[in-house]
């Protein structure tokens, strides 16, 4: 198979560089070991019962990880997270365990690594997934969520990050 791209995949890429998507860090622990992975491709499918899509690349080592722990947290970053995405996304150098060992980490109240100021954490099993092309999906049932609205969101838009600060409240009319 031949390492260059189509036209087509070229233009998808470009496309896919304007879809802009919450940043998330899919962390796990269990037998497998710990694990955590950058990822924007995270979408709600359904409230009832409340579920998660999350691809995976099969060539990423965290992929088997993922599907032999099951359970899973999403943590939805912050716009103050940006260092912790690329910590994640394995651009820093920095060894699962180092990443794991900073101080933002709660490892013990859901079973998996949870990011204590995410903007949200969804934190669920992995129930249903489906390969497609280099792909997983991930079907995660949520059965914890919490949320910070003040961290506003990390964003990625045309290959790079963009912080959101959250909108100021209105206020109410006398």
């Amino acid at each position: 198979m031949s390492d260059e791209l189509t036209t087509n995949q070229r233009e998808f890429r470009a496309a896919m560089a304007n879809l802009s998507a919450a940043v998330n860090v899919v962390t796990t622990d269990g037998v497998s070991g710990r694990a955590g992975i950058t990822v924007s491709a995270v979408c709600s499918v359904t409230d009832t019962p409340p579920t998660l899509l999350v691809c995976v690349n099969q060539s990423s080592y965290t992929h088997d990880i993922f599907r032999t722990n099951r359970r899973v947290a999403i943590n939805v970053l912050g716009r103050q997270h940006e260092e912790l995405a690329m910590h994640f996304a394995g651009a820093t150098g920095l060894s699962m365990e180092e990443r794991f060992a900073l101080p933002a980490w709660d490892h013990d109240r859901h079973g998996v690594p949870v990011l204590e100021d995410a903007a949200a954490v969804l934190v669920g099993r992995v129930g249903a997934e489906f390969t497609q092309g280099t792909h997983t999906v991930l079907f995660v049932e949520v059965d914890h969520v919490s949320v910070h609205d003040e961290a506003g969101a990390l964003l990625y838009f045309q290959r790079g990050f963009h912080r959101i600060t959250p909108a100021t409240p209105v206020a109410a009319s006398a």
